[in-house]
């Protein structure tokens, strides 16, 4: 017996070798083997889920089709990361004369009118809100914006 064995009682244990006294045991291949059954399994059960997740979603989309030139609009859902794509509307169609373009095709929302204030209550504060009616919008898209920051930012609609 060699001085380790004397010492320890047992010579090697590792994932491919258990060797105690008298006793030897070669585990590592068999343990391969169910590992690379479990792999094949899960892999199996993930290619499942995949597969019905995307008759689901499948089932949800709508094919369309564009000719080239024609105009669309895409939306983005930053929150949701969503793109979106949008049907030409003529009743859509803001013109160009009547809003200002900055080079990067943006502009600014401008206020016209306050068309009603409230309050709202929250649990430990009330927060005064004015209906805000913008320039190239209808009524019913007005919002509801907080006092403060309006009159800061556009002290001629309280002049009244």
């Amino acid at each position: 017996m060699a001085p380790y064995e004397a010492l320890y009682g047992r010579r090697c244990k590792t994932p491919l070798c258990w060797d105690e006294e008298g006793e030897r045991k070669l585990v590592g291949p068999e343990l391969v083997q169910v590992t690379v059954d479990k792999v094949k399994l899960v892999k199996q059960r993930l290619k499942a889920v995949q597969d019905r997740m995307k008759s689901y979603t499948d089932a949800h989309r709508k094919e369309m089709e564009f000719e080239v030139g024609e105009k669309v609009f895409l939306r983005a859902s930053p929150w949701k990361g969503v793109l979106r794509k949008y049907r030409s509307d003529p009743s859509h169609i803001v013109r160009p004369s009547e809003v200002q373009l900055r080079e990067d095709l943006t502009y600014e929302e401008q206020p016209v009118e306050i068309l009603d204030s409230k309050e709202k209550v929250l649990r430990n504060k009330i927060v005064k809100l004015v209906k805000v009616l913008w320039r190239n919008h209808s009524t019913e898209e007005a919002t509801w914006e907080p006092l403060e920051a309006m009159r800061e930012k556009y002290p001629y609609l309280f002049m009244d």
